[in-house]
């Protein structure tokens, strides 16, 4: 796809910096820069900032936040990159720290929007749930967060090497952890997950999964077992979850999506066939919908239908295929 890269949390051409992670000077140079930034997380959630809430919330190294060491997952700051003009930027983990008033009902729901807003930090600045956000955030705020999350996410659920038990000590700059004991190195986790685009004639397959708000449908989407291609996944999920063939597949776009720590490889899929056959340990329904009725639901006005959320690949695919721009 021509556009692939617009979706949310798309590439926005952030210099990674990859050579100086391994580079203990180059690293201390980087830590000790008056112009170094750094992205706050607590429990998942970017610090955002402005009205909106739509902008990365990065603030200065000796900030009393981060110098009061509140990380929960990590002991040290994770080099995000370089701006533009060569500065360079980390993300931190600040989960220690408990709010005086926390909606805990709140934390991880499907649609979390609460707001935790630190005594020490700007009034215009609160940590927020990434999803309510992200369709209004700059590319590389958006790549920025994205990454943070995804990134500390991992130090929290792997502190302890999987081979022997201790427990590891980050290293290259927060992008690794070795094992003091037998060591082990370990690098984050990318989940690869297929979604797809399915259609026969006119019409493309939507599923639901319990717990959606009620009228939500979106593209049917799975896990990519160790050993198989992406077109195999995708014939596999469509088939287990919906029992439709599949003939041709084809790549169009991806996307991070860290939630937790997944990338989602859309894809095309020609249906053999329209009987649909759900397997309820999988998904709640499945159906046909028309591209008329997709076009009703994006403007708002189906009676029952409601799209996939925006910002996610599924509502990006949806969108281009009713706008015939999938190649």
């Amino acid at each position: 796809m021509k556009t692939a890269e617009q979706v949310t949390f798309g590439g926005s051409g952030l210099n990674r910096a990859a050579e100086i992670r391994g580079d203990d000077e180059a690293l201390a140079r980087a830590l000790a820069d008056p112009a170094a930034r750094c992205l706050p997380m607590w429990r998942g959630k970017p610090l955002l900032r402005g009205a909106g809430l739509d902008a990365v919330g990065l603030i200065a190294m000796d900030h009393p936040v981060l110098a009061a060491g509140l990380g929960k997952a990590i002991r040290a700051p994770v080099l995000l990159g370089l701006d533009e003009v060569g500065a360079p930027l980390f993300a931190d983990d600040l989960s220690r720290w408990e709010p005086e008033q926390l909606d805990y009902g709140a934390l991880g729901s499907f649609v979390d929007g609460s707001e935790q807003r630190h005594p020490d930090l700007p009034e215009d600045m609160a940590f927020a749930e990434l999803r309510r956000v992200m369709t209004r955030m700059s590319p590389r705020d958006a790549e920025l967060a994205a990454t943070a999350k995804a990134i500390i996410g991992w130090h929290a659920t792997h502190r302890f090497c999987a081979s022997c038990g201790t427990e590891s000590t980050i290293s290259n700059a927060g992008w690794q952890r070795t094992c003091p004991a037998c060591g082990g190195n370990h690098f984050p986790r990318t989940d690869p997950v297929v979604i797809m685009l399915i259609t026969h004639g006119d019409a493309v397959l939507m599923g639901r999964s319990p717990g959606w708000p009620e009228g939500m449908y979106s593209l049917l989407a799975g896990f990519v077992e160790p050993g198989e291609t992406l077109e195999a996944a995708v014939r596999r999920e469509v088939m287990e979850e919906a029992g439709v063939p599949v003939g041709a597949v084809s790549y169009l776009a991806s996307q991070p999506w860290p939630f937790p720590a997944s990338l989602m490889f859309g894809c095309a899929g020609e249906a053999l066939a329209r009987e649909i056959t759900i397997d309820p340990v999988e998904i709640e329904d499945a159906i046909w919908v028309s591209r008329a009725d997709m076009m009703t639901a994006f403007a708002g006005e189906h009676p029952v239908l409601k799209p996939a959320r925006k910002g996610a690949i599924a509502h990006f695919l949806l969108q281009n295929w009713l706008a015939d721009t999938l190649d």
